[in-house]
């Protein structure tokens, strides 16, 4: 279907502020709009829901994800009782101003049932490289609580110049894996380059996407993503 731009509600191509509440047309819904519900870090799907114009502007408030509940009747913010909500990075309008994408940061499974996505694995699995993230919210966990016997709260503990050292150290092995090692030493030897470069960038407060971004722009201005 071609999207039509509502002469009366110019198009809301940016993320939405509390401000653009009023111009999202929930009257092509009766009041309530489709709710799409993306991960921040992989893209992938993980529920669909509805919100009326007061969930909308709750969950722009609240930096959490609020619905309307069609059963309830009333705001339900996901995870007010299993503690599984979705903080909120953004929310956008599509063309035509009646449904709504939102980009959030799930703390814990999505689906009542207890799994990622309300759409089964599958819809996780299509993302690319949707473990990284997971890794990293485990990683996050770990140098928030530090709890005892953890690998990555004793390597934290020594500060990002000791991390930084471990992964010149592992990049070594890798390379030596690279030049004489099998198949299996290398995945291994770059799986442990990436889960300490992960722990780095954490103890910077670096996400993986700023990394991400950069190959980006170094691909769309036409240089080697190797030389900037």
């Amino acid at each position: 279907m071609a999207c039509d731009p509502l002469p009366s509600r110019p198009p809301l191509s940016a993320a939405l502020q509390l401000a653009d509440v009023e111009r999202v047309d929930f009257d092509a819904g009766a009041g309530l709009l489709p709710v799409i519900v993306q991960h921040a870090g992989t893209a992938a799907v993980l529920m669909l829901g509805y919100m009326n114009r007061e969930a909308l502007r709750a969950s722009l408030t609240r930096g959490r994800v609020v619905f309307f509940s069609r059963s309830r009747r009333r705001l339900w913010e996901k995870g007010e009782t299993s503690g599984h909500s979705l903080d909120l990075v953004q929310i956008r309008s599509d063309c035509d101003g009646d449904a709504l994408l939102v980009s959030a940061w799930p703390r814990g499974p999505t689906c009542h049932r207890g799994s990622v996505s309300c759409f089964g694995a599958s819809a996780v699995s299509l993302a690319p490289l949707a473990f990284l993230d997971t890794l990293g919210e485990l990683i996050d966990e770990r140098l928030r609580v530090r709890p005892a016997g953890s690998y990555t709260a004793r390597l934290a503990a020594g500060g990002a110049k000791a991390v930084a050292q471990k992964v010149g150290e592992e990049g070594v092995e890798l390379a030596l894996a690279g030049v004489a090692g099998s198949a299996a030493e290398v995945v291994s030897e770059a799986a442990d380059v990436l889960y300490h470069l992960l722990v780095l960038l954490k103890l910077r407060g670096l996400p993986l996407a700023s990394v991400v971004s950069e190959l980006e722009r170094r691909h769309a201005a036409g240089r080697s993503p190797a030389h900037a």
